[in-house]
């Protein structure tokens, strides 16, 4: 890697060719966070947005677990600490990030875990990972997303299974579900993050941004006005293309046509 920023806790490794890791770094504690933990970990999703070097960010845990949730043993530092400031809220601004985030599950992703992984664009998991709401079990209630995100993928009636009675949700269930993208062997996690990086960073990335821009706004919408908003977006880009954009698009068409398709995720 050839440069590497370290929080003692979260930790930021950018390597060469656009791909930057973040990783929660407690595993003896399974990477729980602590109140200073989840501002770390939100100012260093900020920092990739202007970080010109960065294309694609993998989020994922040290050790045998993803994140455990919140450290409940600093509960009310965590719960009744600023909240509200979106600069401080992890989940926020990987919401507000433009580029691709790809979370490298291992092992366990409970509760304030289970919502930083929602927060991802895409997900791998390692065979036994397992995701648990226990918003219910402790009588927190969830503010990062989870009530909300979870029934819209999975489909309410199996989020309502599992926020209700706290039972975990597999790998290869949440695959099935759609929830998560590819299931691979335990330690394969972040080699197959890698290669997803790695064909997304193939890609014009202007396109990469205003196409995860356009999906992510467009689920917050009905389909009709969604189908709307693509059609709005669309003409305003090629509205603002010039004939030298043009002629460019064309060449790199043809210069893809002429190159072997490369192997499926």
């Amino acid at each position: 890697m050839d440069k590497s920023v370290s929080e003692n806790l979260i930790q930021v490794n950018k390597e060469s060719g656009g791909i930057a890791i973040i990783t929660i770094n407690r595993p003896k504690s399974l990477n729980s966070l602590t109140r200073a933990m989840m501002v770390d970990l939100a100012r260093a999703f900020k920092d990739m947005d202007s970080d010109e070097s960065v294309q694609v960010v993998i989020f994922t845990g040290s050790g045998r677990s993803f994140c455990s949730g919140v450290d409940l043993t600093a509960a009310e530092s965590v719960f009744k600490g600023d909240v509200k400031d979106p600069e401080t809220d992890p989940v926020i601004q990987m919401e507000r990030l433009r580029k691709p985030i790809i979370g490298a599950i291992n092992g366990f992703a409970i509760t304030a875990g289970f919502e930083l992984a929602l927060a991802c664009d895409i997900i791998v998991a390692s065979r036994g990972a397992k995701f648990i709401d226990t918003h219910a079990r402790f009588g927190i209630f969830p503010s990062w997303g989870l009530s909300q995100k979870l029934s819209r993928i999975i489909g309410a009636n199996k989020a309502r299974e599992v926020s209700l009675t706290s039972m975990p949700l597999t790998a290869d269930v949440a695959g099935k579900l759609g929830f998560v993208n590819h299931v691979v062997e335990e330690g394969e996690a972040l080699k197959k993050a890698r290669e997803i990086a790695e064909a997304i960073i193939r890609n014009e990335q202007g396109m990469v941004l205003r196409i995860k821009s356009v999906i992510n706004d467009g689920l917050k919408l009905d389909l009709g006005h969604a189908l709307t908003l693509e059609k709005e977006r669309a003409h305003a880009y090629y509205s603002g293309m010039t004939k030298e954009q043009f002629k460019k698009m064309q060449e790199f068409i043809a210069g893809r046509g002429s190159k072997k398709p490369t192997s499926k995720l």
